[in-house]
């Protein structure tokens, strides 16, 4: 047992970075034979492909807590399980897509990747504020379907109890609630990440192929 994987003194595995080493390293050189990718960008997404190598060498949950993504929609706290986030990538542009219902912002182009985006405010009929620089898509993935989230900021994750979870509240009904996996003592509502992306309203058919 190397070093970078040995057990804490709390009992729990410690994050193994001579594989995220590894790891980055072969992104690092995938990303120098690209020569359409500015420097800038590759340092840019090395960054965030070491913070999302770290996460998932980590448990998403324990005994003592739900690790969430805590996100922004119109001035309201949200969260939703990490385990169910691939990446959190900036909105830098995107392609509208007509015929689709008003909640799909569009499509974006993630490193090869073409990725539909939710707009989130509009399926939960929430106040509208207008794409702005500190705009983020958090895509979601759970194996078998992949799609962006478009949050107004981001500010990171933290560990919530899903004992202290408000399964109800009377402020959320609609459709919110339909995507309700509890609320938390500092009203953050935490949606439920397998119920979204298990939805088939929520899958914008033929935009793969786009």
């Amino acid at each position: 047992m190397t070093t970078s994987t040995k057990l804490s003194k709390a009992g729990k595995k410690a994050v193994n970075w001579d594989e995220i080493r590894r790891r980055l390293e072969s992104t690092r050189t995938l990303l120098e034979q690209d020569h359409s990718i500015a420097p800038h960008e590759a340092r840019r997404i090395l960054r965030e492909r070491a913070h999302v190598l770290a996460r998932e060498d980590e448990p998403a949950a324990t005994k003592d807590g739900l690790e969430v993504l805590e996100f922004h929609l119109a001035h309201e706290s949200y969260g939703i399980e990490s385990a169910h986030v691939r990446e959190v990538y900036p909105l830098k542009d995107y392609t509208s897509l007509p015929g689709t219902p008003p909640f799909v912002l569009g499509i974006i182009n993630v490193r090869g990747r073409i990725v539909s985006v939710l707009d989130l405010k509009k399926f939960f009929d929430l106040p509208q504020k207008g794409i702005t620089e500190s705009n983020k898509v958090i895509i979601l993935s759970n194996g078998a379907m992949e799609f962006g989230i478009l949050a107004d900021t981001v500010s990171g994750t933290l560990t919530v109890s899903p004992d202290g979870l408000q399964t109800t509240l009377p402020t959320l009904k609609g459709v919110r609630a339909e995507y309700l996996k509890g609320v938390t003592p500092e009203r953050m509502v935490v949606l439920d990440g397998s119920r979204l992306l298990a939805d088939p309203k929520l899958v914008i058919a033929g935009a793969a192929d786009r």
